[in-house]
């Protein structure tokens, strides 16, 4: 028998956390699979899985409603050889670990929706990208591919699957967003380098929105990219959120401080200079209702 139970696997992040609270509002059964399982008093359940092996976890996949597979190492770092490694590997052994346990599952979930990134174009440039772009050359499209391989192989015949290709999520509490904002804050929220890459972002709130709206409309297969209809350049972001946060002015910051403040903070230049212009086509033919399809507003609500 068939349940509303929802299985959140690497839910224990920033977007798993705020999609748990939602489904649990609408009165899903969710389980959030994460290596530090905690007691909870909200009705949310935590089960321990190593997000490379089946186990005892496997369990609460047995006719669930829908896995929604999160996982994966925050890019939010050095890309050196080492930590590219681990970033794929996080992502395609969580993967393989899921099929293995919907395998041995006699009623597998219903639906199957597998996060990856728009980072799956590479560098786009000023072409705007849709679901039908083909996929870049930088590492991190190389990490794209092979996890979305990964799932591609999966032979679930009774499970719908479905691939978000996720952009820059803008949200108060996880992400690059409150670190830009302090950085802004502190009068250095200029454009980096020249300020022409593009950025692909979405507010949480619509992200959220669009998992949901997989989960209601049995229909819908295939590939989304999860991003609002208006990316914009670096430069219009960082002048976005200055007048969000009332910065009037702040220095652009050319690429080798852009490298140097990378090294400081520990984490990655390129996530910083690479153009990402990617069109949500499919979100947008299926008139999918955006709450925050401008920045601006995005950006006000979020700095409030």
């Amino acid at each position: 028998m068939t349940t509303k139970r929802i299985v959140l696997a690497g839910g224990s992040g920033f977007l798993g956390r705020t999609l748990a609270r939602e489904l649990a509002a609408l009165q899903y059964e969710v389980v959030i699979l994460t290596r530090t399982p905690h007691a909870r008093t909200d009705g949310i359940r935590e089960a321990a899985w190593d997000g490379r092996h089946p186990g005892d976890w496997a369990a609460h996949l047995e006719g669930a409603a829908a896995v929604i597979n999160l996982t994966g190492k925050n890019i939010n770092c050095p890309h050196t050889p080492d930590n590219l490694r681990d970033l794929a590997a996080s992502r395609v052994d969580s993967v393989h670990a899921l099929a293995a346990a919907l395998a041995q599952t006699k009623l597998p979930p219903r639906l199957w929706v597998q996060a990856s990134a728009t980072g799956y174009y590479g560098d786009t440039g000023n072409h705007a990208a849709d679901e039908h772009s083909p996929a870049g050359d930088n590492p991190l499209a190389k990490i794209c591919r092979q996890w979305e391989g990964a799932f591609a192989a999966v032979a679930a015949p009774q499970t719908r699957k479905v691939t978000l290709r996720i952009g820059f999520v803008l949200g108060r509490d996880g992400g690059a967003l409150p670190v830009l904002s302090r950085l802004t804050r502190w009068f250095l929220g200029g454009a980096a380098g020249d300020g022409r890459q593009y950025i692909s972002w979405i507010h949480l709130a619509d992200l959220v929105e669009m998992f949901l709206t997989m989960v209601r409309r049995e229909n819908l297969t295939g590939t989304f990219n999860a991003v609002a209809p208006g990316a914009v350049t670096n430069a219009e972001f960082m002048s976005e959120l200055r007048c969000a946060l009332h910065r009037p002015w702040s220095p652009s910051a050319p690429v080798f401080a852009v490298r140097l403040g990378a090294a400081l903070m520990r984490s990655e230049p390129s996530l910083a200079l690479v153009s990402q212009r990617c069109t949500p086509a499919k979100f947008l033919e299926l008139e999918f209702k955006y709450q925050f399809p401008q920045l601006r507003a995005a950006l006000a609500d979020l700095c409030r």
